[in-house]
Parts: C-alpha cells; structure tokens; sequence
C-alpha cells in the first residue's frame, strides 16, 4: 500500500472525476491545452517545479534538476506555454524512466517523442517540435508555484494525468476534492449499471441526480 493514501485515491479517479468535483468545489484545477503524447498515458505524483523564463546574456541553462526528483514526482515544466523552444528531449526521458519518476507536464513543448512513446514514459505537453530550449529559455526558479494551463501549480501538489489532459488538486483542497470524485464516480457507476439493468438513461441519471453532479451548493 502507498504511503501517501490520497496518492492511491487519486490513482482511482478519472480526470474527469476530478474536474466535475473542483467544478463543484469552485476550485480551478484543470491544466487546459495540455495533452498526452500517447492516450494510453497515465500518471499520479506530487510536484516537482520548474519555472523558464527568456534567455539571459549569457544565457543561463535549461536545468540539471532530474537527479532531484525523487521516484514517483511528477517533473513540471512551466515555458510559459513557449511552443518555439522544447524543454524536455531523449536524455531527460532516459534518466526520468530509469530512475521512475512517474512522468513529466510540460506547459510548452517537447522533443525526442519516439523514446517517450518507446519506453511508455508519459509525458503531457502543448505540443512537440525538433527545435531545442538551449540559449533560447532557461531556468529561472526550482521548486515554487507555476502556471500550466492556467492552472497554478505548486511544489508537492497532486497531479492526475489521463487521455482527457491533466488535472491538479491543491494540497490544501485534496480531501475535499478526492471525496466529491468519489461520490461522483460511484453515482456515474450506478447510473451505468441502473441502465444496464433496463432503465431508460433518461430515468437513470434522473433517479441519481445526474445533472446536479458538478453543481456548486446552494
């Protein structure tokens, strides 16, 4: 059993799920035009924060940091959504793989995918390119609260990542939303096996309360 539990919970839950209870909750989580390289992608893990900024003169570099993160983090590349310089190729894939960092989000672009898609290393980004982030970004904080997707993300917070994109849950709200998506995935599991069972969908989700699912409370 995972030492972390609401890692374990989070590791059960749909992104889906999860964005329903922060739609709920009126807390903002989902990391939009963010997207696996491949839809089989999965991850779930903590935070481990990078800010890039533009190039200095002389430049400074684009990190050392992946001997840092521990197994299971999560690496978070916040490039200002920069889709004209890659932070993430072959080499850092290699070394997070092998060390089993769960997987990387990257608010910009990455190179390299062939080895990501090669070893099932998920990574979750805007888009990829050939073009390298060398002498064109660099690394200007480690370990703070970054934006990916219009979503802050702080060190240590949690991540799920699925088919649908990428969903982060603030530490200080992760009780609150892992217990609305599980109530909301359990009703959506009801709703199914009552249609199965020769209801109407129509009478399911009314039976279930469906439409109110992701409601704020009044």
């Amino acid at each position: 059993m995972s030492a972390d539990p609401n890692l374990s919970r989070a590791d059960r839950l749909d992104t889906t799920a999860l964005s329903d209870a922060m739609d709920r909750l009126g807390i903002a989580g989902q990391c939009l035009g963010i997207k696996p390289l491949d839809h089989r992608f999965r991850l779930t893990g903590r935070a481990f924060t990078i800010l890039y900024g533009p190039a200095g003169s002389p430049p400074g570099t684009v990190g050392d940091y992946i001997d840092d993160v521990e197994p299971g983090g999560v690496v978070v590349l916040d490039n200002g959504g920069r889709e004209n310089a890659t932070v993430w190729g072959d080499i850092l894939t290699m070394v997070a793989h092998t060390r089993g960092v769960a997987g990387t989000v990257i608010d910009g672009a990455c190179r390299d995918v062939a080895l990501s898609l090669e070893l099932g290393y998920p990574i979750f980004s805007r888009s990829y390119s050939m073009r390298t982030g060398k002498d064109r970004v660099q690394v200007e904080a480690m370990g703070g609260t970054v934006n990916v997707g219009d979503a802050r993300v702080s060190a240590g917070d949690l991540l799920r990542g699925d088919a649908d994109g990428i969903v982060v849950i603030p530490r200080a709200h992760e009780e609150a939303i892992l217990a609305a998506a599980e109530q909301i995935d359990a009703v959506e599991d009801r709703i199914r096996k009552a249609v199965q069972s020769g209801l109407t969908l129509r009478e399911a989700r009314a039976q279930h309360g469906y439409h109110k699912l992701q409601s704020r409370p009044r």
